[in-house]
């Protein structure tokens, strides 16, 4: 878990593109693209530096994990997937091979 705590995700995502981690990341196809910046990663060339979960107090719906992530070319963004049942099959598979670190 990161070193800041957020009540929501979006206080997450503001407070985080505060600190630099502004690209927005998305699934396409088998990797990984900033899309605002229209680059495409592999699992290799990513780092995940923190993760934030966030569990609806009253609708599952809620349930969200914001991944911090940091790219080899110094690309620095998140990407926002759902927590539990509800979670992207194919990200999970994705983030599973990319290098997790405790602390940037």
């Amino acid at each position: 878990m990161g070193t800041a705590t957020y009540k929501s995700v979006r206080e997450a995502i503001q407070g985080l593109a505060a600190r630099g981690f502004s690209a927005n990341f998305e699934m396409i196809g088998s990797t990984f693209q900033a899309v605002d910046k229209g680059k495409t990663f592999t699992p290799a060339e990513l780092t995940i530096v923190e993760h934030h979960r966030f569990e609806g107090a009253s609708d599952p719906e809620d349930l969200a994990v914001v991944y911090v992530i940091a790219a080899q070319d110094g690309t620095r963004g998140v990407l926002v997937d759902a927590y539990g049942v509800y979670a992207n099959p194919e990200i999970s598979a994705f983030l599973k091979s990319v290098k997790m670190q405790e602390s940037l």
